[in-house]
């Protein structure tokens, strides 16, 4: 079986958006593009607010991911957590889709017996260690998120390498919202490295607008422009890397 290439934006903020529209909305139109939306709000010593909890879960459940609201000492341990659950959840999204084509509307991996439902499990961790992977990340840089954003650049650090141990390729690309010039902006284009946002993150500013809903437009937008210039472009690290800081 062939998954394909799964798509996921990961969200990490501390807030409600402000600006430009209902993100649970952008979120629909993410899934209907076939990229899975993951929110992580975190915390440091505040609590998100109700509408702020509300938000997270609603983008998640319109993109059809997974949200965590977590403390920001939890935040590495969450981040590769949410990915790969994200991730599962996906293939056996896949899996079923294929069941119900063989078996009729009522194939599913739970509907199985409990000896084939291990043999199709097993094909899910499979799976998850040999698809390829392409994660783009938004990251909320609103004024309160300015003391976590060292631990954001650990946690994705810490993810890159948690995933770079799969024998599946990943690609990881890297956008703020608010940037200094417009809504949203592009640290780091498509590669399989994130080394480099450990020069980039001290020189972030923060503060201003929170415009989650553009920012994951945006992002939706950058995954078609990769899908369209993939025959353009060879997978050399440099040709996917751009720093805008």
């Amino acid at each position: 079986m062939n998954a394909g290439t799964l798509k996921q934006i990961l969200l990490i903020t501390d807030g409600c958006s402000n600006q430009g529209g209902d993100p649970a909305a952008a979120a629909a139109l993410a899934r209907e593009a076939g990229i899975t939306i993951n929110v992580i709000g975190v915390m440091e010593r505040d609590i998100i607010d109700e509408k702020g909890a509300a938000e997270i879960q609603n983008i998640a459940m319109s993109g059809g991911g997974v949200s965590q609201i977590v403390y920001t000492k939890q935040l590495s341990q969450t981040v590769q957590m949410v990915t790969r659950k994200a991730m599962t959840q996906t293939i056996q999204g896949i899996v079923n889709k294929e069941l119900k084509h063989i078996l009729g509307s009522n194939g599913s991996i739970e509907a199985l017996p409990p000896e084939k439902r291990g043999d199709v499990l097993e094909v899910v961790d499979e799976l998850g260690e040999t698809v390829d992977l392409d994660i783009l990340v938004l990251v909320d840089t609103s004024a309160s998120m300015k003391p976590k954003l060292e631990t954001v650049k650990e946690a994705l650090l810490d993810l890159s390498l948690s995933l770079n141990a799969r024998m599946g390729n990943n690609q990881f690309s890297v956008f703020i919202f608010p940037g200094k010039r417009k809504e949203t902006e592009k640290l780091l284009d498509w590669t399989p490295k994130l080394e480099s946002l450990a020069a980039i993150f001290p020189k972030l500013q923060t503060g201003g607008i929170t415009p989650t809903g553009p920012a994951i437009h945006e992002a939706i937008r950058h995954f078609d422009r990769k899908r369209k210039l993939r025959g353009y472009h060879t997978h050399d690290d440099g040709q996917y890397f751009e720093e805008s800081i």
